[in-house]
């Protein structure tokens, strides 16, 4: 294992957060632990976020989504497991013909 090296004033040790983590107690307590916290903005930009078209989905994220519209499928009623592994298989199926 690694150790964490020591911060120095040359080379401080950087923690990045998200937006939760914005407040000034919160701040303090990694200034106190030895970081410099690096944390966004809860408010958005005057000028925008621009982008080239819509946003931009995970293969992945966008199969679950599909799969959610199986009620079956989103809560494990089955006992056993190769009849959830046959609907599994039979939805899979079912978005793969829509396509």
């Amino acid at each position: 294992m690694i150790r964490r090296p020591k911060p120095t004033k040359n080379k401080p040790q950087h923690l990045c957060v998200d937006k939760g983590y914005r407040g000034r107690a919160a701040e303090q307590q990694m200034r106190a632990r030895g970081y410099t916290p690096h944390v966004p903005n809860k408010t958005p930009s005057k000028g925008g976020h621009k982008t080239k078209g819509r946003a931009r989905r995970w293969v992945v994220e966008r199969t679950h989504s599909w799969m959610n519209n199986y009620r079956k499928l989103r809560a494990r009623y089955e006992k056993k497991a190769a009849n959830f592994a046959a609907l599994l298989y039979l939805a899979t199926a079912l978005i793969c013909w829509r396509m």
